[in-house]
């Protein structure tokens, strides 16, 4: 299992699991560049579709405003063809 971000809440794991199934966790902050190619691939092949605010990229230092204020809702793109 990869936990990937941050949370305060504790993850339960029984030891009997990790050891007898072989099984590992691993924590990432953003996941390594092929597992998140994996998970752009399943995705889309799922049919699920990004969820994210897109803004010119003449707009940055408002896109930065909107994330650090919290007030973006979920990712801030820069949209780079308009």
């Amino acid at each position: 299992m990869t936990v990937i971000g941050l949370t305060e809440d504790p993850i339960a794991v029984s030891t009997l699991d990790l050891v007898l199934g072989t099984r590992s966790m691993a924590g990432t902050l953003t996941g390594s560049a092929g597992r998140n190619e994996d998970n752009v691939a399943f995705s889309g092949a799922q049919g699920m579709r990004r969820m994210v605010e897109v803004m010119p990229l003449a707009e940055p230092p408002r896109a930065y405003e909107r994330m650090t204020s919290g007030a973006a809702r979920f990712r801030v793109i820069l949209d780079t063809t308009s």
